[in-house]
């Protein structure tokens, strides 16, 4: 019977590992890449997006996104990232510590592809077009940390220098005063850059067009090889509380700025004739920096904005259907959260003011201007019904909560499930090279 039993075992073991053997590997697709970075965004940041924007029963751009996973943000000595580090990572697939900017203490990480070069820099050299976006200026990290490398994520001047070093593509977003000498009068303000360099110039001479407004980036022709596009003097909008802006009388963004989709829809123009595949990364940052601020209003638009560029990638990907789609955060920024409760309740009422906090809750209470007024309305449901909402802060800081990754497109399947945060690397990697990063066989 021992005998029997044993012959039985040894027949069950060997059939799962002949089924474990025969079950299909992951095949890596070649491809492009549009990596869609809304900063400090997570899943509360979009649950009042879709309420605001299209409804609790509407879908945005980002819902339809058919691949989800929950991102694990940590670095190596923090459970919360900093917007240079979790850059840091998606560039270079290994963890650092919560103070880098493309640094790995004092060097430049080995990437977990084997090379002392971001994603993007190894996709430039295989021959491949590259751009960058920003709602920010250009040396936000969420996008600069792909093309410079530098000791203080504060040296913004040093930052946009590195920027042109390697001539990427495109590159657009705010940022003027750090590219123009101290005092150099620009198109939109005054430079500040103390070691006299003009880097428009600079830009120019290398080949580049230079624009500064909307108008001027719809023009840009076809077969234009580099394009640098700088739409403000710093950010392209204004962070900072709904109070303080209201006083100024001053827009949430300016107003000649084109959006991060306007701008997408030309670098996708230009990039994708350039050759065969590309890698484009856009960054919306007004989604963390209003947040930071607590601005309600500028984080809802801020969002809108986002989901807009992820349409514009999916229309494109419809298209060009071996473009991986990638929609991903490294923070869920200042705790926003979505307060809502029947209007019988007498707290939240259509057009009635808020109170500063709910009953016995100190956390703050946004409306539609910021504190003490209205709450905001959702867009309809499907019964038609128009609901009041308000929105409750719970710091100032970035947290270090999970975040979710949304995907489309080749290599996709990746993305899903729970991931580390130097997933993002591997899915970009394997999709612009065809294979997975492996350092044991990376070249020297």
């Amino acid at each position: 019977m021992r005998r029997s039993l044993l012959l039985l075992s040894v027949a069950f073991l060997f059939t799962l590992t002949s089924r474990a053997d025969s079950t299909p590997q992951f095949a890596a697709t070649r491809g492009s890449v549009i990596f869609i970075h809304p900063d400090g965004t997570g899943l509360a940041h979009w649950g009042l997006a879709r309420v605001a924007n299209v409804g609790p029963d509407g879908e945005l751009a980002w819902d339809r996104l058919p691949e989800i996973g929950i991102y694990r943000p940590h670095m190596r000595d923090s459970l919360a990232p900093s917007s240079h580090s979790g850059a840091t990572v998606h560039a270079y697939g290994v963890k650092v510590p919560q103070d880098s900017f493309g640094m790995d203490g004092a060097e430049i990480p080995t990437s977990a592809g084997g090379e002392r070069f971001s994603v993007m820099r190894e996709a430039m050299r295989a021959g491949l077009s590259v751009g960058v976006i920003n709602s920010g200026h250009l040396a936000e990290p969420g996008t600069a940390v792909f093309l410079a490398s530098s000791p203080k994520r504060t040296d913004y001047t040093g930052i946009c220098a590195k920027l042109l070093v390697d001539r990427p593509h495109v590159i657009l977003g705010g940022g003027e005063a750090y590219f123009l000498p101290k005092g150099a009068a620009g198109r939109h303000g005054v430079g500040v850059r103390e070691d006299g360099r003009n880097l428009i110039e600079e830009a120019r001479a290398a080949g580049y067009t230079v624009v500064f407004t909307r108008e001027e980036l719809a023009a840009v022709p076809d077969g234009t090889s580099h394009l640098l596009g700088i739409f403000a003097s710093f950010n392209t909008y204004n962070d900072r509380n709904e109070e303080t802006l209201r006083a100024a009388k001053a827009p949430l963004y300016a107003p000649s700025a084109p959006t991060v989709a306007e701008m997408e829809r030309t670098a996708l123009r230009l990039l994708s004739a350039q050759s065969k595949d590309f890698f484009l990364v856009l960054e919306e940052e007004g989604s963390d920096n209003f947040s930071n601020c607590h601005n309600a209003a500028g984080l809802i638009e801020a969002m809108r904005r986002a989901d807009e560029a992820i349409a514009v990638a999916e229309e494109f990907r419809a298209k060009r259907p071996n473009t991986l789609v990638l929609v991903a955060a490294d923070s869920s920024a200042s705790g926003a959260q979505l307060v809502a409760m029947p209007e019988k309740d007498g707290i939240i009422v259509a057009g009635k003011p808020l109170p500063t906090t709910l009953p016995n809750d100190p956390a703050p209470l946004d409306g539609i201007d910021g504190r003490n007024t209205v709450p905001f309305l959702a867009k309809p449901d499907r019964m038609g019904r128009v609901l009041p909402f308000a929105v409750a802060w719970a710091s100032l800081e970035d947290g270090g909560d999970p975040v979710v990754v949304r995907a489309a497109g080749p290599n996709s399947a990746l993305l899903k499930g729970s991931i580390d945060n130097t997933t993002i690397y591997r899915a970009i990697y394997t999709t612009l090279f065809g294979h997975a990063p492996d350092r044991a066989t990376a070249t020297p």
